[in-house]
């Protein structure tokens, strides 16, 4: 059942990805409502993410400004996965001109990497420029079809 405090949770905007929420990232483990108390327990998209406290206070001043108290802590276990990202987050992303990421599979005995679809044209004729972008968690490409430079969203 959905309150008032899961809907405010889960639209906090990403502060690296302001086009998604940390709901259509998949962060958002619980939310816990106990008179105006809140639990929230959100997963980082990585150890170490510098959006973690900024994430953290958004979280909080979006209840208080609804005037509920807010406790708010991180769990690293199980760790995220980009399999997470909602149908909707996964839209958004392409939306915004980022390539979302396919799924992983951790039963697979070897990594195999597939072609990354262009979010403007739907090429799959693209080719990886660095191994890291503007943030850790996505790298930039280009389109080999059209020649327009995009990120891609890394699958972990």
């Amino acid at each position: 059942m959905s309150t008032a405090a899961d809907e405010l949770v889960f639209n906090v905007e990403d502060p690296e990805l302001p086009y998604v929420t940390i709901g259509d990232l998949g962060m958002v483990r619980s939310v816990d409502t106990d008179g105006s108390r809140v639990r929230v327990v959100l997963t980082p998209t990585y150890t170490g993410c510098p959006a973690t406290e900024q994430i953290r206070d958004d979280v909080a001043q979006a209840l208080r400004g609804a005037d509920f108290e807010p406790e708010i802590e991180f769990s690293l276990s199980p760790p995220w996965t980009t399999d997470w990202i909602t149908p909707d987050g996964r839209r958004k992303l392409s939306a915004a001109g980022i390539a979302p990421p396919g799924t992983v599979d951790p039963s697979s005995a070897t990594a195999v990497e597939t072609p990354i679809e262009c979010p403007r044209c739907g090429s799959r004729r693209t080719r990886r420029l660095a191994d890291f972008g503007a943030t850790a968690c996505k790298a930039p490409y280009r389109c080999e079809a059209c020649r327009e430079p995009f990120e891609a969203f890394k699958a972990f």
